[in-house]
């Protein structure tokens, strides 16, 4: 009798849990199969069905739309008759990072810049390394010559120049560095083209330096001192905070965290020396610094590339950071992107920046690949520093302190800015040009270079500091890479 009662009250249990999920069940369904059609959990599928409209639409930039900011709101748009993309009501973080990185509101999905696109929890570091290693080996091992473009332009009677200048932050005391690095490059570029040199010091040059520098350019020379207020550390410093930061990446084996004049260069080069009144008059420069060297005949005007073919910023090496120097510089910039997420680029290099598979301990640390342009070499576009985006992006970042609290380098800002709010097709790889900063080469395997083709660095337990093949990846648009 009592073994009847007990089966009797399993199924009585197992049909009220019948009549409980089955109706949950059905809406289950009814919610994914609107999801995959409506709500953006199919992304692929969604980009096919929505099309390139300006609007809310806009804010699937990442898939592949290149329209500018929305100006409608979605009403704008119901009542023109366009279909209106739904972002789904979710919390979860993992279905919220594989959605675009704007919502349909325009505000930030700041889960999407915590996943990588192709991060794979069983794959080793030392595999993708060794693939990108010799994905980088194979890359720049190509026979190349000069850039494939028809509009490169050769120097002339009469040859007008772009709008640029040669550009070097240097010391009285590094007058013999820079006078070798300056020999290069009027030897391999300058000569041919006579671009004015602008020399930048803290202080006054000395009357030596100013006499051997002239001696060493036919061109226009000018010797600047930076103003006080571009150089100088901000009065708001905290300084028992800035001593014990110091004193903790002292301890962490960060270079010069205790040298003021290298932090104060850091903050210079990231935000303030276009602002110079000299440097107002120019568009472009390149940057040269002491005690470098350049391996490769260049007979064509890299002034007059940039600008003839839409770039803005010039690299030729690409490295990982030591992250703690910079624990602190991706969530103060995603910071800034949740007030202000109207200045991400449609086509900006995310994946590049979001990367964690080679050196996933940089990301852990850093909360972002660190990867970056060696900015030590560079030519650019000075009017992307002087543009909005990066201007209140880099004042939102110095009121932080962390050039002083932390030691944020140049180029690793320079990085994230461009990642973030330039278009990555704008980004070009001077892969023809041979240069080489202790300990980093970029040497092009090119009948026009006088060094070791594919040499990166010395030492092979450093290679995997070199992030290029991320960037092929990620960041290289398709035109790039047939560049050469």
């Amino acid at each position: 009798m009592f073994g009847r009662i007990i089966v009797g009250r399993r199924y009585i249990k197992i049909i009220l849990l019948a009549v409980v999920l089955i109706p949950l069940l059905h809406q289950l369904i009814v919610l994914i199969t609107r999801g995959k059609e409506h709500t953006g959990y199919n992304i692929p599928k969604l980009q096919d069905k929505v099309p390139t409209l300006q609007g809310v639409n806009d804010y699937f930039k990442n898939i592949g739309n290149s329209a500018q900011n929305a100006t409608e709101t979605p009403d704008d748009i119901v009542d023109a008759g366009e279909p209106v993309v739904i972002y789904p009501d979710v919390s979860d973080p993992e279905i919220l990072a594989d959605l675009p990185y704007l919502k349909a509101d325009g505000s930030l999905n700041k889960y999407f810049f915590s996943k990588f696109v192709d991060h794979d929890d069983n794959k080793k570091a030392r595999k993708v390394f060794q693939e990108n290693n010799r994905l980088y080996a194979d890359y720049i091992m190509e026979p190349i010559d000069e850039p494939k473009v028809d509009n490169l332009q050769r120097p002339s009677e009469d040859y007008k120049l772009a709008n640029a200048t040669l550009l070097s932050l240097v010391r009285n005391s590094e007058l013999d560095g820079i006078l070798s690095a300056m020999e290069q490059v009027e030897a391999k570029f300058n000569s041919k083209f006579h671009y004015p040199w602008t020399f930048m010091n803290d202080v006054s040059f000395s009357k030596e330096f100013k006499t051997k520098v002239k001696a060493a350019t036919e061109s226009e020379v000018h010797f600047i001192t930076i103003p006080k207020k571009l150089w100088k550390k901000p009065i708001f410093i905290d300084k028992d905070l800035e001593q014990k930061n110091i004193d903790l990446m002292l301890a962490n084996g960060v270079g010069y965290a205790d040298m003021e004049s290298y932090h104060n260069m850091c903050r210079f080069y990231s935000g303030t020396f276009y602002n110079i009144p000299h440097l107002q008059q120019f568009k472009y420069y390149w940057r040269v610094e002491p005690d470098t060297k350049y391996f490769c005949d260049i007979d064509y005007d890299v002034f007059k590339f940039m600008q003839d073919n839409n770039k803005s910023y010039g690299f030729n090496i690409n490295l990982y950071d030591g992250p703690s120097s910079i624990t602190k510089l991706w969530n103060t910039t995603m910071e800034f992107l949740e007030e202000h997420p109207k200045y991400l680029n449609p086509n900006g290099a995310f994946q590049w920046l979001l990367e964690d598979m080679q050196n996933p301990e940089k990301n852990q640390i850093a909360g972002y690949s660190t990867c970056h342009f060696w900015s030590n070499f560079e030519i650019a576009d000075m009017d992307f520093f002087r543009g909005e985006a990066y201007s209140k992006w880099f004042e939102h970042l110095d009121n932080s302190g962390g050039f002083y609290y932390e030691r944020w380098g140049d180029a690793p800002v320079h990085a994230i800015g461009l990642g973030l709010f330039e278009d990555k097709s704008r980004i070009h790889f001077f892969r023809d040009i041979g240069y080489h900063h202790m300990p980093f080469t970029n040497c092009p395997n090119s009948d026009r270079c006088d060094c070791e083709a594919g040499k990166f660095v010395p030492w092979f337990s450093v290679e995997k500091e070199n992030c290029m093949a991320n960037w092929v990846k990620y960041g290289m648009s398709e035109d790039e890479k047939n560049m050469f």
